[in-house]
């Protein structure tokens, strides 16, 4: 059974830094392209990241710079740090195992403006 578990939202000041992480199972991950969404209240979910397996990364224009998405093939994780953080940056944020399409259950980023 497929399983993504994420962790290490929170509330954060604008201008502050969190890391995401998704936890990983029940399917090889080292060969899945993982990626990350987030969805903003009243609106659509928006792809952020990618990281393919071995490691390459692509990203939204509006996180580029800000943003870096990386992954553990060893403990099965992918993460997001997530530095600059702006009140636009408030959402419900997900990862994603692409191939599967499955979605982990969401982890609250809110920056308060």
């Amino acid at each position: 059974q497929v399983q993504l578990v994420e962790s290490g939202g929170g509330l954060v000041q604008p201008g502050g830094s969190l890391r995401l992480s998704c936890a990983c199972s029940g399917f090889p991950f080292s060969e899945h392209i993982m990626t990350w969404h987030r969805q903003a209240p009243g609106k659509a979910r928006e792809w952020v990241a990618t990281v393919a397996p071995g490691g390459a990364t692509f990203y939204t224009d509006s996180v580029k710079g800000r943003f870096t998405a990386s992954r553990d093939n060893a403990n099965n994780r992918i993460y997001l740090q997530m530095n600059s953080l702006k009140p636009e940056d408030t959402a419900m944020y997900y990862c994603q195992d692409f191939d599967t399409t499955t979605w982990g259950q969401g982890t609250q980023v809110t920056v308060p403006s």
